[in-house]
């Protein structure tokens, strides 16, 4: 039974809601709302330790302190997306932000408490009952939810209501410091002038198209000479040598029999998918009777377009584009659209009434006989059924591990096939074994002191794998690594020569010669300071806004080459409703940065006058509690 249980009581009996509906749906509703809370439980820490130590007179709460590193792991779990646990929490030092967080608050509710900060159970109730975590079903304030929410969260209703009257306190005493404070006006206005700020660029970008020649091919000699100079380049990285015995369904599916009559049966089942009637591209006017369809048609035949008569019945062409249709699509227009020629109108009655059908295309018929079909159908039976082979094997693969028997005594007992290979935690090799996730993951964590276990593959495999040694980073063979070394040299230099082509383009620009004399210029007429250029890096963005105007430079960053031109600086707008926006938005952040800095140096102005007595051993127990 859980720690939190209670016996069943009449008492309960008597406070359940006559509506089960409602019931379900509360008490669902609560599960979401612990979250709500933002407050996370300590129910896992007990022990007769009080306090982890004292701010002043005031002592600092075990609770406290564990439901502040409680809080900042779940924090840091969301921003990186994934749980982590204490062990992690402390070795990021999570531990010492949490620490840092309750002692600045106890020594805020000291001298709250000092100056006489505090509301009354009046203000305490309309907190709680404004707060959406405890709101029922109906909106309002639920009793019994506030109940629930504070107990899953490991808090009784009096520790809470003591830390909501701090809470308060301290955004009182965070509103008398930090609450006059107003951004200068001319910081503002220096801000708003840098973010608001546009710029009009010009650029050439360069690629080999623009060279007068290719680079030439490298020789034997320049190919060693860059292998050796860029060594760590051509290095494999340090590896585990892993023993693995696999068997993988298209090992095996090759053998599987399969049954003539059960491929046929399966290709009349799907024979939507290998049998294709032909078909029409066909878009259908209709007309409210057979006068205006007739009227419609004279003035086809007359010359008005068939996009005119769409329009005149305040339609778009979409509004009747029907697709591809077959013969038993079309109903009783069948006939005449299918013996019409692409791109005729031809009268018929449909479903809906009388109307025009434009042809738009002609999709043949098409069919894929058995024969054809059958190699694809009977590998699909065979996969499935060395899937199910395997599967029946998995036990067997256990028990054989579980009795001691080797990797390589799988591959003779349960026909799988045993080998080696080097992998590099973290990345996927070219092996087809570090196609899989969860090889990849087993081979990741695996430690000379694991033994092997069979895991199952998402396509139906199994392996099982063991570590042999540690395989250290060593060069990687010339011969091998020639045509990678090649196309790394053959990159280089066509960096080189981009780089020098655009330094050329450069001072002939500069020299007075037209950009577009140069090749294609690239216009970029505004852009403001977080924009971005569509197949351009960032840094071209980044350096238009260092340059001054008529000012030329050369951006290279990876792949990406180019001669940048500054035309303009377009200063901010002074006035008008998005200028205003931007500069109320700039006003309101300075304020709350200026306030947040003036109350965090008014916090430790407390501590540094206050005396801070810390117990490492009830940390210490409090962490341990926690993992």
């Amino acid at each position: 039974m859980s720690k939190n249980a209670r016996p069943h009581t009449d008492e309960d009996e008597r406070r359940k809601p006559r509506n089960k509906g409602q019931q379900v749906a509360t008490w669902m509703m609560m599960g979401m709302l612990i979250v709500g809370l933002g407050g996370f439980g300590v129910t896992n820490f007990s022990g007769s330790v009080s306090s982890i130590g004292s701010v002043g007179p005031v002592g600092i709460p075990t609770r406290d302190y564990a439901r502040a590193l409680q809080q900042e792991v779940a924090a840091f779990s969301q921003q990186v997306g994934t749980q982590i646990g204490i062990s992690e929490a402390l070795a990021l030092g999570l531990d010492r932000k949490a620490l840092s967080s309750v002692v600045t608050r106890t020594a805020l509710d000291a001298e709250a408490a000092r100056l006489g900060l505090s509301i009354g159970d009046a203000s305490v109730a309309a907190e709680i009952r404004k707060s959406d975590a405890f709101q029922g079903v109906s909106g309002g304030f639920d009793r019994e939810a506030y109940a629930f929410v504070l107990k899953q969260g490991g808090w009784s209703e009096a520790d809470y209501e003591t830390a909501l009257r701090r809470d308060v306190s301290r955004q009182l005493l965070q509103g008398a410091v930090g609450g006059g404070v107003s951004a200068p006006q001319g910081m503002v206005d220096a801000i708003y002038r840098y973010v608001g700020e546009r710029r009009s660029l010009s650029m050439i970008r360069l690629t080999a198209a623009d060279l007068t020649a290719p680079p030439a091919e490298p020789t034997e000699e320049e190919l060693k000479a860059w292998y050796d100079g860029h060594i760590a380049d051509f290095t494999r990285p340090e590896a585990k040598r892993i023993a693995y015995a696999a068997l993988l369904p298209e090992d095996i599916a090759a053998d599987q029999p399969v049954e003539e009559e059960l491929l046929k049966k399966i290709y009349q089942d799907r024979i939507d998918e290998y049998v294709q009637p032909e078909r029409r591209l066909v878009e259908r006017l209709v007309f409210p009777d057979q006068a205006a369809a007739d009227a419609a048609k004279a003035k086809l035949d007359a010359g008005e377009s068939f996009e005119a008569l769409v329009q005149e019945r305040g339609l778009e062409l979409t509004d009747i584009d029907l697709g591809d249709v077959s013969k038993e699509d079309l109903g009783p227009a069948a006939e005449a659209v299918f013996a019409a020629a692409e791109g005729a109108v031809v009268a018929a009655e449909s479903t809906l009434g009388p109307a025009l059908y434009r042809v738009n295309g002609v999709l043949e018929g098409e069919e894929v006989p058995f024969e054809t079909a059958r190699p694809e159908l009977a590998a699909e039976l065979q996969a499935e059924a060395a899937r199910k082979v395997i599967a029946d094997k998995v036990d067997q693969i256990d028990d054989l591990l579980a009795g001691g028997a080797e990797l390589q005594d799988l591959a003779a007992e349960a026909g799988m096939t045993h080998a080696t290979l080097d992998h590099v935690p973290g990345q996927q090799g070219a092996e087809k074994l570090e196609g899989y996730a969860a090889f990849r993951n087993a081979a990741d964590a695996v430690t000379a002191e694991d033994f092997p276990e069979a895991i199952l593959l998402d396509d139906g495999g199994v392996v099982a794998l063991q570590f042999v040694e540690t395989v250290p980073a060593a060069p990687i063979p010339f011969d091998e690594a020639r045509e990678t070394v090649a196309e790394a040299w053959r990159k280089a230099q066509l960096d080189t020569a981009l780089a020098e082509r655009a330094v050329a383009i450069k001072a002939t620009i500069e020299g007075g010669a037209s950009p577009g004399a140069q090749g294609i210029v690239d216009q970029t007429p505004e852009i403001a300071r977080n924009g971005s250029i569509p197949d351009a890096p960032q840094a071209v963005v980044a350096t238009g806004f260092e340059m001054q105007p008529g000012e030329i430079r050369v951006v290279e960053e990876g792949d990406f080459t180019a001669v940048l031109m500054l035309n303009q600086v377009i200063p901010a707008e002074e006035t008008g409703p998005n200028a205003d926006a931007l500069k109320a938005g700039i006003a309101a952040q300075v304020t709350q940065a200026l306030s947040g800095d003036l109350f965090a140096a008014y916090a430790d102005a407390l501590i540094a006058a206050t005396p801070v007595t810390l117990d490492q051993n009830a940390i210490t127990a409090v962490n341990t509690s926690l993992q």
